[in-house]
């Protein structure tokens, strides 16, 4: 018989899907007492290799009349490229194949070293995109640049200045650009027109030219004054950007790709002045309301990301610097459209260079792992009603009879625009129970989901992919809810609540929401004698859930201290894009040990497993860090590793080390690494993410000798359950 953990993956591995309950409650009434709401998971994209795809929508009869699809009773034309149809005889052209657009925004305000690095980065990814594909190039720094490459011989462009935004209309006739036809808006197969102009030209023809304009790139002519910032324009040369495919490819997949080295700071959207003595904002700034640039500039970019998706273009921001670059302001860029974010000290690193690598990683037919300008629709049975979704897409304002009057995260519709996707975006869809609790489900009787992803794949096609999947209605007589439950999704499910609140709420009102969460909880689904603590018990199907919520408390998610606010937007805006395994991490990190005395195992993420003699290696998903012990360290000081008779201690020190290399090569974006030991300057890392059981003044460690002793007031998680099972039993909560 099927466990609920393997019925839970087999479900994961065929569907890409994840439910908070796997049966569910009979009525509205119900569903309120079970505090995690009825949520999903779902990856559009989870690869099937068992599933091969036609690749390509069918083509239609452009007699609107007619619609015909094109089949093998069709005549067809080769050499004019026509095709007649068997039923009106409607003579119809086929039309190209849509190519992948991509339009590189590159900031100039750089050092000669951070940008000689960018450029040999923009080689690679040019060299690894299809000859067909599309490409464009818009720099900035005190003036903006859309540069034309149909021109040869000679370098042209068009310079707009950084301080006035333009329409999309106003830069259409500035560049003398025609209005695309309707066919080519659509993004249909019959487009008339060729699929490019002078600023976006296939990689084919203007490879060279683009190689040698890459190279004569120069930093930013214009001088810069000791004491401020250079004018950087980053708010205008983004909206140019999605102004130009918005005129010339609207409604066709396409990358708007910044690479940006610091803060804008002119112009709309600038986000600090350019004064140096004045910092960027933070978060005491913004909690005392003294962000003065951060509303306007947050607006600005919000128009873009909505003007971006309604077009189904994708904008990625590549900010890589010392210090904040505005990627708060500009979050929603990356939110709305399903771009990446991506974060470093230096576009001479490894973690960038990797990272922007493994942007363009293909699949096993030779296909980039990426769709464009994809629609999600969500259909449900008629008790079931769709109250919204959190992750990296926008409404499509679809009304229907399934759509719940009440809202969480973009709600109010059954269809979603995501611009972008990958194998592992991962949206959270939340439902409610309309059943009334006087209409009772038949016994054996099952509610039904199905999703209907439409995307443009990388090879230029549209492809169509559906799931259906069904749960049965709860028996209460016969069955019993609580052995259904999926406490991981759950986690992971209320995180994105959490998340979504704390991004419009003050950090301690979601702590103290997720708190209540938690303690109505384990008073509905624990077993204890009232005004008993000593008698609570969780089931095996909850009982990792409260743990989770603890490491979901201290992390960095909800926890924004000693985080600029450019981190947690980080932090928060890949959580909302992966999957269960991978956002799990980032809530409680996975920590290994490495001893003499076995082979490698996972240890708890507590203090008592640092050791003198252990190795350590911890995966938060954003940084990869080998702690070695206080001994371990001191050995490795001695040089024991190069002496024949110790090669075991050489072995044991490369065997983390290997394993590292292993997960940075399959994680996107690249973690950090870090190699550090007992008193090393970065172990605090480790020290703050284990739960601290051995304190300098905490109960539970006196008489204890083994592990680290953490200097720190936090409670453990020995005393966060204690009082968690006070609380729950108490007869007076």
């Amino acid at each position: 018989m099927t466990t609920l953990s393997e019925y839970i993956a087999q479900n994961e591995e065929r569907d890409g899907l994840r439910f908070s309950w796997n049966v569910w409650p009979t009525s509205q009434l119900e569903a309120t007492r079970m505090v995690v709401p009825v949520a999903s998971l779902f990856t559009p994209l989870k690869e099937r290799p068992d599933l091969p795809p036609v690749q390509y929508e069918p083509v239609l009869c452009s007699r609107a009349t007619c619609r015909a699809v094109l089949n093998p009773l069709c005549q067809v034309d080769y050499r004019a490229k026509m095709w007649a149809c068997n039923f009106c005889y409607q003579r119809n052209q086929q039309g190209p194949q849509i190519p992948m657009i991509y339009l590189y925004v590159v900031d100039t305000c750089m050092e000669e070293e951070e940008l000689q690095a960018l450029k040999e980065s923009l080689q690679m990814s040019l060299s690894l995109l299809p000859p067909t594909a599309l490409v464009g190039l818009i720099t900035f720094g005190r003036m903006v640049q859309v540069h034309e490459l149909s021109c040869e011989g000679i370098s042209k462009s068009y310079v707009f200045k950084g301080t006035k935004d333009l329409s999309s209309n106003q830069l259409q006739e500035m560049l003398g650009l025609t209005k695309p036809s309707a066919s080519q808006g659509r993004g249909t197969q019959n487009a008339q027109q060729p699929l490019s102009n002078r600023f976006l030209q296939p990689v084919q023809k203007i490879d060279m030219y683009l190689t040698d304009l890459l190279w004569e790139l120069q930093y930013d002519p214009w001088p810069v004054t000791q004491g401020k910032r250079p004018l950087r324009s980053v708010g205008v040369a983004m909206s140019l950007a999605v102004g130009l495919l918005e005129c010339t490819f609207p409604n066709l997949g396409a990358r708007i790709m910044t690479f940006i080295s610091g803060p804008a700071t002119q112009g709309p959207g600038m986000v600090v002045g350019d004064e140096l003595k004045n910092p960027i904002r933070s978060w005491h700034d913004l909690e005392n309301y003294n962000a003065k640039f951060m509303k306007k500039a947050t607006k600005h970019y919000d128009a873009l990301a909505h003007r971006a998706s309604t077009n189904g273009h994708i904008m990625d921001i590549y900010a890589c610097a010392l210090d904040q670059t505005g990627l708060l302001e500009m979050r929603s860029c990356t939110n709305y459209t399903g771009g990446y974010m991506v974060m470093a000290d230096s576009f001479n690193t490894s973690l960038f260079k990797q990272t922007l690598q493994k942007v363009f990683t293909k699949d096993i037919e030779g296909w980039f792992n990426m769709a464009f300008n994809a629609t999600l629709e969500v259909k449900t049975s008629r008790e079931i009603k769709i109250l919204g979704a959190i992750g990296l897409c926008v409404s499509l304002h679809a009304k229907g009879p399934s759509v719940s009057d009440n809202v969480i995260g973009t709600g109010g519709t059954y269809q979603w625009k995501i611009c972008g996707l990958d194998p592992t975006t991962t949206l959270a869809l939340y439902f409610e129970v309309a059943n009334k609790h006087n209409n009772p489900k038949p016994q054996g009787s099952r509610g039904a989901i199905q999703f209907v992803t439409q995307y443009q794949h990388s090879s230029g096609q549209r492809c169509i992919r559906v799931t259906t999947t069904a749960r049965n209605w709860a028996d209460p007589q016969t069955q019993n809810i609580r052995a259904a439950f999926d406490q991981e999704a759950a986690t992971i499910l209320i995180a994105r609540l959490a998340v979504y609140r704390a991004e419009v709420e003050k950090g301690p009102d979601v702590l103290q929401w997720l708190d209540r969460q938690l303690i109505r909880l384990c008073q509905k689904f624990g077993d204890y004698h009232k005004d008993d603590p000593n008698s609570y018990r969780l089931s095996e199907t909850f009982s990792l859930y409260p743990q989770f919520m603890f490491h979901l408390r201290r992390s960095p998610l909800l926890q924004v201290f000693n985080n600029s606010p450019d981190e947690t937007s980080y932090y928060r805006h890949h959580f909302k894009r992966q999957d269960v395994a991978q956002a799990l991490i980032m809530i409680q990190p996975v920590l290994y040990a490495y001893s003499f005395t076995g082979p490698p195992e996972p240890v708890l993420l507590d203090s008592s497993s640092i050791l003198p003699d252990r190795i350590l290696l911890m995966d938060t998903f954003f940084m990869i860090l080998i702690y070695n012990g206080k001994e371990v360290a001191q050995w490795r000081k001695k040089g024991y590793q190069e002496m024949p008779e110790y090669e075991f201690f050489k072995h044991l020190l490369q065997a983390p080390v290997n394993d590292a290399q292993n997960l940075m090569r399959t994680r996107f974006p690249m973690p950090r690494y870090v190699d550090t030991e007992h008193g090393g300057s970065q172990a605090r890392v480790l020290l703050s993410k284990v739960n601290p059981s051995q304190t300098h003044n905490n109960m539970y460690t006196r008489g204890q000798d083994s592990g680290a002793h953490i200097l720190t007031d936090d409670v453990s998680l020995q005393g966060f359950m204690d009082h968690l099972k006070k609380v729950a039993v108490s007869s007076t909560t």
